[in-house]
């Protein structure tokens, strides 16, 4: 028995010793840091390339008004657009370091996917099957606005309700849960729609504008964004049906939990701040706050930050760029902005919305 067991020792020494050194082992330590200079483990995490590549590649709409939208000088502004600063500012300490890719509804999952973008921040609805595994392969972050899909016709046109839509044509933009859910809805009603679809949104308001369609449908918000955008807004209306719940939240790759962990940890931050009612203005007198729990959030004390891969401080540094939640809905699409959407659902549950973060501990 000593002599077999001899033995096997000595052949489980060489194989690891080969494991360890032999030839084409590779050494998976990496001297990539976080924002406070800790090393981070390499895990093959999109983490470890954003901080090496020192940019956040953000796939956005581009098109929408409050949410993410280009102007003619290619200054990016939005709800969706100020979710990729505050990462870009979490991981990388500067919002500024973004590099946008509009992507339509078709491209903006095959993108991730490929490798193309590191998250996207594009008006996409969580639904189990883009979430499961062995579908999209996908991971939804917390969801930043919640909404629901409606309908936008003419004030003139005599419709009402959507089962006055019967035989009407309805614009639609192809490869979403809107085109589902628009062919769910019709079913449910008992009437027939004539649907025409679009590969983009920008292609399906057109069409619409054009008169091709008697009706276009999409997230409520997003109708009331690209209203403000037709010569004559007034001369449209949402109808008061809302066919769907539609829970918009950026998307990472599944299988990589540190990037994942990261970008939901930040959104859960900005939620956060505005309950503990940090604004961009005081974030840095309340990193005195004598209140643990905000120290901790903060990064006065403790090691939240470090046990993410980034800086201590990294919610600092992503309120200091585009404020709380609160601030970064108003500026966009509330009360500050053209759209004056109200925050209904949107407001934190202190308030009777649905905008909760787990504990900072």
């Amino acid at each position: 028995m000593r002599k077999w067991g001899s033995l096997f020792l000595a052949a489980t020494l060489t194989v690891a010793t080969m494991s360890a050194c032999g030839s084409g082992a590779t050494n998976t330590a990496t001297t990539n840091t976080g924002g406070d200079g800790a090393p981070a483990a390499n895990t093959g995490s999109r983490l470890d390339t954003i901080i090496s590549r020192g940019t956040l590649i953000c796939g956005v709409e581009g098109t929408i008004p409050g949410f993410s939208f280009v102007d003619s000088s290619g200054n990016y502004s939005g709800l969706d657009v100020d979710i990729c600063k505050a990462v870009a500012a979490a991981v990388l300490g500067d919002p500024t370091k973004v590099e946008y890719r509009n992507l339509d509804s078709s491209a903006r999952f095959p993108a991730l996917q490929n490798g193309e973008v590191d998250m996207l921040s594009r008006n996409s609805t969580w639904t189990v099957s883009r979430d499961a595994a062995g579908g999209n392969a996908l991971e939804f972050a917390p969801t930043v606005f919640y909404d629901g899909q409606g309908v936008m016709v003419r004030r003139d046109s005599g419709i009402e309700s959507f089962a006055d839509l019967q035989g009407k044509s309805v614009c639609v933009e192809t490869g979403t849960t809107t085109e589902l859910n628009l062919a769910s809805r019709a079913r449910e009603a008992g009437i027939t729609v004539n649907e025409v679809k679009f590969q983009d949104s920008n292609a399906n308001f057109a069409a619409y504008q054009e008169g091709r369609c008697e009706a276009v449908t999409t997230d409520r918000s997003q109708l009331a964004a690209k209203r403000t955008a037709f010569p004559t807004p007034d001369d449209h209306v949402l109808l008061p049906d809302v066919l769907s719940k539609e829970p918009l939240a950026p998307v990472t790759i599944n299988n990589d939990s540190r990037w994942f962990d990261t970008v939901k940890w930040v959104v859960y931050g900005l939620i956060q701040a505005e309950e503990f009612g940090i604004t961009q203005a005081n974030v840095q007198q309340r990193v005195n706050d004598p209140n643990p729990d905000v120290q901790n959030f903060l990064g006065a004390q403790g090691e939240l930050g470090k046990q993410l891969g980034l800086s201590n401080d990294f919610m600092v540094k992503a309120i200091q760029a585009v404020g709380n939640y609160g601030e970064v809905f108003e500026r966009n699409v509330g009360a500050e902005s053209t759209l004056k959407i109200d925050r209904g659902q949107n407001r934190l549950w202190t308030d009777g919305g649905l905008m909760y973060s787990p504990p900072f501990r």
